[in-house]
């Protein structure tokens, strides 16, 4: 929350936003735009051609030295150790209680050089952290470049015509997990293979004096590839079909990425990380409870954060996260529930405004190609 003594925090593309027609809304401690012609219609843009989307709000920190691979392994829940240079992986910051304080990305810039992704909301709780794990012995250099840069992430089945279009044979195309560095006189660049919408795209990361004039170029690029310029909600939509977490709804520090169901993205079998005994202990005992994904069942209205999640007319749980899948047409939503009933095929009911209505835990994604 916000208060008078701490003013929203605004974008570099914050004009950019307004001449646009922005509905701009507080997020994460700063003013951003949720939508500008809609959500449905840049949420079926991604999908079917290419939006763009201002991500100037998440952070970014550089770690350095010849022992930046181990201290971010002892940091993080993923094996640095497996990067080759030029590529990135999913990784979480945990708490010694094993629950989850960020989810992040993480690329391999050089053989000592990391680039880190990090959420909004959790710039100065991450920077704390990793700040206090560095020992002094260690040849590490911590670098937070939050406050000075922009981001832009391209969506979309055109977002390589959109690259085409904006770099020409200058720059190559990220792979997915995958990064490119360019420098000029400007500063420095990065271009990113990875995505929150479940289409191709890449995130683009550049000196915040340069963000205005590159999302002008990127937005007319967009346009000619039948696209459009996107908010918040349709990043929301976008990456709840697709099953993706969203921290501070689907992932928070009491809940643990076992329960997430991002087991995947921790190696259980590194010497040690923050967190771990704790997860050994979580899973020798069995999960309280698991994330799972659940699809409303005929016409109701759509199910929303915090409704409760009833069984056999029991309250188990809340929704974590949900909406109106644009793509689907029906409700789709996230929640924790006990492990005895989380479980696909699972009938449930969704407390709406007092009245229930049924709903069914399925398989993630919502949304698939085929859909």
């Amino acid at each position: 929350m916000s208060s008078p003594e701490s003013p929203l925090l605004r974008s570099p593309l914050n004009d950019s936003h307004l001449v646009l027609g922005a509905k701009m809304i507080p997020f994460a401690g700063w003013e951003m735009p949720v939508q500008y012609t809609g959500i449905v219609q840049e949420h079926h843009a991604v999908r079917k051609a290419v939006g763009v989307f201002d991500i100037s709000h998440m952070g970014q920190f550089l770690v350095r030295g010849a022992d930046a691979a181990s201290f971010l392994n002892r940091a993080l829940t993923n094996d640095v150790a497996k990067l080759e240079v030029g590529q990135g992986q999913y990784s979480l910051l945990l708490n010694e209680a094993g629950g989850v304080m960020d989810d992040l990305i993480l690329y391999r810039t050089r053989d000592d050089e990391f680039f880190l992704v990090v959420n909004a909301s959790k710039i100065a709780e991450d920077w704390g952290q990793l700040t206090q794990l560095k020992h002094n012995e260690e040849s590490v250099t911590l670098a937070n470049l939050s406050d000075l840069s922009a981001g832009l992430a391209i969506q979309g089945p055109r977002s390589r015509a959109v690259f085409d279009r904006v770099f020409g044979t200058s720059l190559v195309f990220p792979e997915h997990n995958t990064i490119v560095v360019s420098a000029d006189a400007s500063g420095t660049f990065w271009l990113c293979g990875t995505g929150y919408t479940g289409e191709e795209g890449f995130e683009f990361f550049m000196p915040a004096t340069e963000g205005r004039a590159w999302f002008e170029k990127i937005i007319a690029a967009v346009r000619e590839e039948g696209g459009t310029v996107c908010g918040l909600g349709a990043r929301d939509t976008l990456r709840l079909e697709m099953g993706y977490p969203l921290n501070g709804n689907d992932l928070a520090p009491d809940k643990t990425p076992l329960q997430a169901g991002l087991g995947f993205f921790v190696a259980m079998d590194k010497p040690d990380f923050v967190g771990k005994a704790a997860l050994v202990s979580q899973k020798a005992q069995g999960l309280p409870s698991r994330l799972v994904a659940f699809q409303m069942k005929g016409a109701t209205p759509p199910p929303r954060p915090h409704y409760p999640v009833v069984v056999q007319g029991s309250p188990v749980g809340e929704v974590a996260s949900g909406t109106q899948s644009p793509s689907l047409g029906i409700g789709i939503g996230m929640a924790y529930l006990p492990a005895e009933v989380a479980k696909v095929g699972q009938s449930i009911e969704i407390e709406i405004r007092g009245r229930c209505f049924p709903a069914e835990i399925v398989k993630k994604p919502f949304y698939r190609k085929s859909s």
